[in-house]
């Protein structure tokens, strides 16, 4: 699963790699980000394509009663999103979830006992997207919107599977020019093949 990610790029230099433009940049924070902390990170939805925005990290669905439910939605396996309640309401609302990194444990023994941390990035350590889906929320004790994602996860493969070897998940990761693809729901290339994996 993923639940750590990385985004040390600038406001501008995310909007030159995605050709968007941010009109939060002013409260966009780079940094390294817990997924259970739940932090507003930059996404680009289906519904607003060409904007940057910040949503905060962990999914909503419109009948939670409460947001102690989205540490639970940090992660969906791609598989399963049209099964389950939390997400198939959602599966038409596209996003990229823009990072140039995430961390992953490997484990070096049968009980992981002991673990390795790894970052996984592109060897120019560029920014990309990975897939998620993303909802509105509306918190019915203040009446204010909340805006939330999730990542969504695959079979682990290639490098993956030998860094994440516990479950043998790995979010998807997007090839540049699939980006757009996916924001349409059209048919999508994935990147992970590039990927490089640092010792923490």
């Amino acid at each position: 699963m993923c639940f750590h990610s990385k985004q040390s790029k600038s406001a501008q230099e995310l909007k030159v790699r995605f050709k968007a433009n941010f009109p939060q940049e002013e409260a966009y924070k780079p940094g390294v980000y817990n997924g259970f902390q739940h932090p507003q990170t930059p996404v680009i939805t289906q519904a607003n394509p060409s904007s940057i925005e910040l949503f905060s990290w962990g999914l909503l669905p419109a009948w939670a009663k409460d947001e102690s439910f989205r540490k639970n939605t940090l992660n969906a396996r791609i598989e399963t999103i049209h099964e389950k309640p939390s997400f198939r309401n959602v599966t038409h609302n596209h996003c990229l979830v823009l990072v140039d990194g995430f961390y992953e444990w490997q484990w070096l023994d049968a009980e992981g006992k002991n673990k390795q941390k790894y970052l996984l990035h592109l060897p120019n350590n560029e920014a990309f997207a990975l897939a998620g889906l993303w909802s509105n929320w509306v918190d019915k004790n203040t009446g204010e919107i909340r805006y939330t994602y999730t990542i969504l996860t695959t079979e682990a493969s290639g490098l993956m599977r030998e860094i994440h070897n516990s479950t043998l998940r790995m979010p998807i990761i997007l090839n540049e020019n699939s980006e757009q693809d996916w924001l349409a729901g059209k048919i999508y290339q994935t990147g992970y093949e590039n990927l490089v994996a640092s010792p923490i």
